[in-house]
């Protein structure tokens, strides 16, 4: 079982704000985590952050003890909501190890949480240390422990923390310009991440082939179409023999092909799948390559419930059919988990989410309703080619990659938002500058009845 831990920027700003007053003697804090799963995986998510005060510790620089009465309430409400706590402690001298005081802790502690939370999932104690790295392991319900496959921070930069054993190891040649360029730590980082990939055609295509060469560990495709003749002309690695087959039947075959070592789940499904939404949740980074609204705005809520880093890609080239062209641009978007949205950002309207709704559902009545002027600012079809799919889903995965490896002048908080725009020959970048509040609610929510609080996903998966 491959488990582990995400949280967000603010979060573990939080957090080591309050481990690390400066005083050089450890401190504790709690936190209250979603869960994630999909076959061979598990996923915890920090939820609340819960100081435990200063004061009410007994404190050196090599030990902490503080009174369990701040761990009820935590209790209580993971036992009601399938949740799981966590407890995380600093040690100042930088020693990312747990010590046989900390092991003699956690097992007294974790006994008292399985006998009350039981629910058998695991819970978790964890390191920081003043750098900023956390050490993670997973407390079974049968006394056992095991070390998290790592630790996945979702800020401004993207960090990631695995096992130091798990770090070493030979960079093998096809990867040594990137270890060069990046690091060895960011190719170790990549061999361990996870990434979606939602929307395997034009962007998607090139996207997919770009990362599989960089050696991510794991790829999740998801995409419900096949291949049509009209593709051939943008989807990287489709021939006329693989019309009619799923797109992401195709692309998996290419990146086996590959022996890269990539391990690839396709699911030729819609996003709103309960598999498909299983498999992305327990994912590190999804990339969305989708045309349409309805599907990015639930893949801004599955990040969010789930504390993923989340780029989208968007292009658009306005042409009369004849030769014609009005405009060519795209954009890249990061959003982080609880910070603003694409909806907040003015992608869409709920207008336009209604209206798209509509479309799938019921096209006679949306086209009776666009008819009479009832339904505005709907995007319909436009034609792309290739050379522009490939320009923005390889800004999408450099804009992965100096967040996975900062190294730009200036920090990446200013670079929320990318677009480009070919015909006026303008690249404008922006900061992250609001919050979705009614999304920031659900930071690291995980696991819920309903999926996501969105009643309907429940009656697909009984569906299924």
């Amino acid at each position: 079982m491959r488990i582990s831990l995400a949280l967000t920027g603010a979060q573990h700003a939080a957090i080591h704000a309050h481990l690390f007053p400066g005083d050089g003697r450890e401190a504790v804090a709690l936190l209250l985590c979603g869960r994630a799963s999909s076959p061979g995986r598990a996923k915890l998510v920090v939820h609340e952050v819960v100081p435990i005060p200063h004061e009410a510790c007994r404190r050196t620089d090599r030990r902490v003890t503080w009174p369990t009465s701040f761990l009820e309430p935590l209790l209580a409400k993971a036992a009601s909501r399938g949740m799981a706590v966590a407890k995380i402690h600093s040690h100042p001298g930088g020693n990312l190890a747990f010590s046989a005081v900390d092991d003699e802790a956690d097992a007294t502690l974790f006994g008292s949480v399985h006998a009350w939370v039981e629910d058998g999932g695991p819970h978790l104690s964890a390191i920081m240390v003043p750098d900023g790295a956390v050490l993670a392991r997973a407390h079974d319900a049968d006394g056992t422990c095991d070390e998290l496959h790592h630790v996945c921070l979702v800020g401004d930069d993207i960090r990631f923390w695995k096992p130091r054993h798990d770090t070493e190891g030979e960079v093998p040649e096809f990867a040594r310009r990137h270890a060069q360029a990046f690091g060895r730590g960011t190719f170790a980082a990549m061999r361990g991440l996870r990434i979606g990939v939602i929307g395997c055609s034009g962007t998607g295509g090139p996207l997919v082939d770009q990362v599989a060469r960089l050696g991510i560990g794991e790829l999740v495709l998801v995409d419900p179409d096949t291949v049509e003749e009209k593709n051939l002309n943008r989807i990287v690695n489709t021939t006329r023999a693989d019309i009619g087959r799923p797109k992401v039947e195709v692309l998996a075959d290419f990146v086996g092909r590959l022996g890269l070592g990539t391990h690839v789940e396709a699911f030729a499904h819609d996003l709103s799948h309960p598999a498909a939404l299983r498999a992305v949740s327990t994912c590190d980074v999804v990339f969305g390559c989708m045309d349409g609204v309805e599907g990015r705005d639930l893949l801004n809520r599955l990040a969010t419930f789930y504390s993923l880093a989340y780029f989208d890609v968007g292009v658009m080239l306005d042409a009369d059919g004849h030769g014609g062209i009005e405009q060519i641009c795209g954009s890249v978007h990061y959003l982080q988990p609880g910070r603003s949205s694409l909806r907040g950002r003015g992608l869409y309207t709920d207008g336009m989410l209604e209206a798209e709704s509509l479309r799938r559902q019921d096209p006679a009545a949306y086209a009776d309703r666009l008819a009479r002027g009832y339904i505005r600012g709907v995007p319909e079809d436009r034609p792309a080619v290739g050379a522009l799919n490939g320009l923005f889903s390889s800004l999408a995965v450099m804009e992965f990659l100096l967040r996975l490896h900062p190294s730009r002048i200036d920090p990446n908080g200013g670079f929320a938002t990318q677009t480009f725009s070919i015909t006026a020959g303008y690249l404008e970048h922006l900061a992250d500058e609001g919050t979705d509040e009614a999304l920031a609610r659900y930071v690291g929510r995980g696991d819920m009845v309903p999926f996501l609080n969105r009643p309907h996903l429940d009656m697909l998966a009984r569906a299924a």
